[in-house]
């Protein structure tokens, strides 16, 4: 079979690989139809790494994906032979404190297929089949579409971000920065029932898309620098803000226009950055980071397959898995492309 690797940045190749074996006790063996190409991906595509997280060997990426079931060992009672599935890419231990205590995304042994922060590292999703637990399987209905079955992952990151910010209803909300999670964050926020959600961003493509995921106000900060300006008056007007950018002056901003009492989830990765201290003791903010999910997965995985969600605007671009490397520079420019993805079903 082949796949797509990531040797160092820059030097992404689609190379032959061994088959994935037959399926043991417990386990699938998958054909993957569709990947996502995620911002981390994209980080060991530019700079073999992100942080303290650099490669260290070739590494399979890719860990948001959809597929058809192909083979079954033995005691798995869920599936069948040619289920399609949304594949989850976590694997906490369940044994840990944080897996005992409902924490699971905090796993200290964590397992994320496409990572390089364990060693060896845990390969990626990116290749033609693979045979996994199959507690990792999500089936679906014949009729879903795995191209939106593959956007599971994403979906469930931003439900889980929502979910930490308590009830929406009827609440005024900014998502700064409208990359995919801050899209899909919109999504998620405007079906949690939020009265009215602004979302900013420094280009203009990303708000159109956002704007149909169910933004009700988009904001590019390059062209309007002063538009929020407003929402600071009488101590601020936002209710909850999720930063999705890492960016300091964004996160500056979110407590100059957050409400006293207010809620500001951390969803965007930076490095260390100053902090307005005296401003968030002031107006009595909550501060909350929200980093992957757990259960939200199968949500977002029913949510899709349910087609309660429409994500047509979301998915930019369909490419074959063969074009990898053009696919990745697609996804690099935010102009042109929201969410790239691969298709393994072709070459």
């Amino acid at each position: 079979m082949q796949t797509i690797v990531i040797h160092s940045p820059g030097d992404l190749r689609v190379e032959e690989h061994q088959e994935a074996h037959p399926p043991g006790s417990g386990e699938a063996k998958i054909t993957i139809s569709k990947g996502g190409i995620c911002g981390s991906d994209l980080h060991y595509f530019h700079n073999g790494g992100f942080g303290a997280v650099r490669l260290q060997e070739p590494m399979v990426l890719g860990h948001e994906v959809a597929g058809v079931v192909a083979e079954l060992g033995i005691g798995v009672s869920h599936l069948k032979v040619g289920d399609k599935v949304a594949v989850n890419p976590s694997m906490p231990c369940g044994k840990c404190q944080y897996c005992q205590n409902g924490q699971r995304n905090q796993c200290e042994d964590m397992r994320f297929f496409g990572s390089a922060m364990r060693f060896p590292h845990q390969q990626g999703l990116f290749r033609q089949n693979i045979t996994i637990p199959a507690q990792q399987l999500y089936p679906l209905q014949p009729d879903t579409d795995l191209t939106y079955a593959a956007c599971a992952e994403p979906l469930a990151v931003c439900l889980h971000a929502v979910r930490q910010a308590g009830s929406l209803v009827g609440s005024r909300v900014l998502v700064s920065g409208c990359g995919p999670i801050g899209c899909l964050t919109v999504l998620s926020a405007a079906r949690a029932g939020a009265q009215y959600i602004t979302a900013t961003d420094l280009s203009d493509a990303p708000l159109a898309i956002a704007a149909q995921l169910g933004a009700h106000r988009s904001v590019n900060l390059n062209s309007q620098p002063d538009a929020l300006t407003s929402l600071a008056h009488g101590k601020g007007s936002q209710d909850v803000i999720f930063e999705c950018s890492g960016s300091p002056k964004a996160l500056a901003s979110a407590l100059e226009i957050i409400k006293p009492g207010g809620i500001i989830i951390l969803v965007g990765l930076g490095g260390e950055i100053p902090f307005p201290l005296n401003l968030a003791v002031a107006k009595e903010v909550k501060m909350m980071g929200s980093f992957r999910f757990d259960e939200e997965f199968s949500q977002a995985a029913d949510l899709i397959d349910r087609k309660v969600v429409d994500l047509k605007p979301f998915v930019s671009s369909v490419i074959p898995f063969g074009e990898a490397k053009s696919a990745f520079d697609l996804a690099s420019l935010r102009e042109k492309s929201m969410k790239v993805q691969l298709d393994f079903d072709g070459k």
